[in-house]
């Protein structure tokens, strides 16, 4: 198993129960593959550097998962399919950092 750091960003117009659903979709996604969940945060919504499918705001999740390389290509198919998902990023990461991450707090807008 690997370890990775995966951020994700969500479109501005999902409410709670919708971000939720997402997250939870994404949970089941990555255990189905035999891949677990270590820690996730919160980033709440913030500013783009540039705009995204005309958004300038999305929410930030950050999520840090154990899961066999192989599958990230398979996850990342199933993330392109989800039009609420803005964008996502997967960092291969010897070691997990410790949380709360300093974005975590920092201001958000």
């Amino acid at each position: 198993m690997s370890k990775f750091e995966l951020v994700l960003l969500l479109s501005p117009d999902l409410n709670t129960s919708l971000i939720d659903s997402e997250l939870t979709d994404i949970s089941k996604k990555i255990t189905d593959k035999k891949g677990k969940i270590v820690n996730q945060e919160d980033w709440g919504l913030r500013d783009l550097s540039y705009s995204i499918k005309k958004f300038n705001k999305a929410f930030y999740k950050f999520i840090q998962i154990e899961i066999d390389g192989n599958h990230i290509a398979i996850l990342k198919n199933d993330f392109n399919q989800s039009d609420n998902m803005l964008r996502y990023l997967f960092i291969k990461v010897d070691k997990h950092q410790e949380l709360p991450t300093k974005l975590n707090n920092e201001k958000k807008s």
